[in-house]
């Protein structure tokens, strides 16, 4: 049975990729900081639930210890703060930069070591409008996010030759949910419709892999 370990894992996209990959035949992991959240995803899915800060080095350790043969890895994590420059608390910049790029980096690099040895994998990293354009009152974000797709670019260099493909998902958009309903125009993203692009990225044969997919919304502006 393949292994899927989500990270980040909540109730928007990466609980609509633990619902599809389970229905594929995958078992599935979960981790996040709460993991209470997830009770009825777990019951959903029969995934495992971890406790998890991304940021945290040994958190990150200890989870890649536990679900580290996974043949998918999806980091989803991140954190904004808004404001203008002159305002914005210097921890919640440097927070913004610790989920959103730092953390990937650690999962990336437990991801790595342990695929490369079977020369198969999957990484996908969560990305978003803000990591292909900055916009106002928004620079923490788009610092964590512009610097998660450079790391995704630079890790796609180097592990693509070694048969561990790399894909960056741009999210371009509000994404559906409870607390954000959609208006029956689809204005915004549906997080099932998001999953089956990962699915296709999983999927993907080497000869055609795509380091970086744009997803947005018909409505969507460029």
């Amino acid at each position: 049975m393949p292994k899927a370990l989500i990270i980040g894992a909540g109730d928007g996209l990466s609980a609509s990729l633990a619902r599809l990959l389970a229905r594929r035949g995958y078992a599935v992991a979960l981790a996040a900081r709460n993991v209470a959240k997830l009770d009825a995803l777990v019951a959903e899915t029969g995934a495992a639930a971890h406790v998890c800060d991304a940021a945290s080095e040994a958190d990150v350790a200890a989870l890649f210890d536990a679900e580290g043969d996974a043949e998918v890895v999806l980091y989803n994590p991140s954190f904004r703060t808004r404001g203008p420059v002159t305002d914005l608390m210097p921890a919640d910049v440097q927070k913004s930069l610790q989920v959103c790029a730092f953390g990937a980096f650690l999962v990336a690099q437990q991801a790595a070591r342990r695929m490369l040895p079977r020369g198969v994998g999957t990484i996908l990293l969560t990305g978003a409008s803000a990591g292909v354009k900055g916009f106002a009152q928004s620079a923490p974000f788009a610092m964590g996010k512009f610097a998660l797709r450079g790391l995704a670019q630079s890790l796609a260099r180097e592990l693509h030759p070694q048969g561990i493909h790399i894909a960056h998902i741009v999210v371009d958009g509000g994404i559906r949910g409870a607390r954000r309903p959609d208006a029956g125009d689809d204005a915004l993203l549906d997080p099932d419709a998001i999953a089956e692009t990962c699915l296709h990225l999983i999927g993907q044969h080497r000869s055609c892999w795509s380091w970086e997919v744009e997803v947005r919304p018909w409505m969507e502006r460029f």
